[in-house]
């Protein structure tokens, strides 16, 4: 009788088997099928970057009624006031949490009802504040009133580790890190009144930085990808990829905040940089967040070759193409990149089962 996939991820997350001894039964699985060399290379994964975002429709058809319920009670408790809706919203959120999370365990609700869990709590701490701050504050309204952003921010956090104590969500570590960005732009803003434009850009790559390698620590404590670390760190790596990409681009290259011809190689530059970084830890998500800069980057391009009146659809098929080609050539690219690197190094990095094994590469 075959043990699933399944069966081995659950055994590995309550511990019964390691991860390596999960990889091993996978490997030995490999080597004795029909058909099997037992000096052939262990094949690529199926996907890199499998991830619990849907266990079946009813995720679906949960979230649809969990958006048409808190959306109709939002509005029917705004006669409580801004602070006294949100709170309602979050209330809601967390007690359906109780169901969906913590019973049903259904990933894509579980992932909406955190959000809007933080985000009723942070609208509500800012609210309550007296402050309009927004959800995704502008710079002039930092320069407004910064320590609200802070506070909201640490309010946010306490709530966000409250609810990572009950429910376990990968995402909440991601929520936190959201959490602790605010408390330190505010706290800066509120430090340096008149100076947060000079200083933002900085302080968001720095903050940017900081979460990457939170994600690169869980990234690498599970190499193959096979508990719910990985989830965790790509959670994180959605949330520091914009960190890192747009102050980069933004602070450095649009200096001015308007783009031009000139920025055009840096900002190409720039996202080669991050494919090389992409392909080496097997994460997609700094790729996505330069897209717009590199259509930018090629759209400017395009202009300065004569080919003005179809700049759009061009760019748009050279950015689709680039997408295509390097989906089908990820493990090929990865392999390459991986070769260069020490053989201890590039085996402690993420999913380094695209390289043959020591022994494989010892008897060849």
């Amino acid at each position: 009788m075959r043990i699933s996939d399944r069966t081995i991820l659950i055994a590995t997350e309550r511990g019964v088997i390691t991860p390596d001894q999960a990889e091993r039964l996978r490997a030995l699985e490999v080597e004795l099928a029909p058909g099997t060399s037992t000096d052939a290379a262990l094949p690529p994964p199926e996907d890199d970057e499998r991830l619990r975002f849907i266990t079946g429709f009813g995720d679906i058809f949960v979230t649809i009624g969990l958006a048409l319920f808190l959306g109709a009670l939002g509005y029917f408790g705004d006669v409580l006031g801004a602070a006294g809706m949100w709170a309602v919203i979050g209330a809601a959120s967390w007690l359906l949490a109780e169901f969906f999370t913590r019973v049903q365990r259904m990933a894509l609700p579980s992932i909406v009802l955190l959000v809007v869990f933080c985000a009723s709590v942070f609208m509500a701490a800012s609210t309550w504040l007296g402050s309009t701050l927004p959800l995704i504050p502008s710079l002039a309204s930092l320069g407004e009133d910064p320590l609200t952003l802070a506070l909201a921010g640490l309010a946010t956090l306490l709530a966000v580790t409250l609810h990572y104590w009950r429910f376990r969500v990968p995402i909440t570590l991601a929520a936190g890190a959201a959490a602790v960005v605010a408390i330190v732009v505010g706290l800066v803003a509120a430090a340096a009144p008149g100076g947060i434009e000079a200083a933002i850009n900085p302080v968001l790559m720095v903050c940017g930085l900081c979460v990457f390698a939170l994600a690169m620590r869980f990234d690498i404590s599970d190499p193959q990808r096979l508990t719910r670390r990985t989830d965790i760190a790509f959670w994180l790596h959605l949330l520091a990829a914009p960190l890192i990409v747009h102050p980069l681009i933004r602070g450095f290259i649009w200096p001015d905040g308007a783009p031009g011809e000139a920025s055009a190689v840096p900002m190409l530059a720039v996202f080669a940089g991050l494919g090389v970084v992409a392909v080496l830890i097997d994460r997609r998500a700094l790729l996505v967040s330069g897209l717009a800069y590199a259509g930018i980057a090629f759209a400017s391009l395009i202009k300065v070759s004569g080919f003005a009146g179809s700049s759009t659809p061009l760019t748009l098929f050279i950015l689709g193409a680039f997408i295509l080609l390097l989906s089908a050539l990820w493990h090929p690219l990865r392999r390459a990149v991986l070769a260069v690197l020490p053989a201890r190094l590039a085996r402690r990095l993420p999913h380094p089962n695209v390289l043959p094994t020591p022994d494989i590469a010892s008897s060849s």
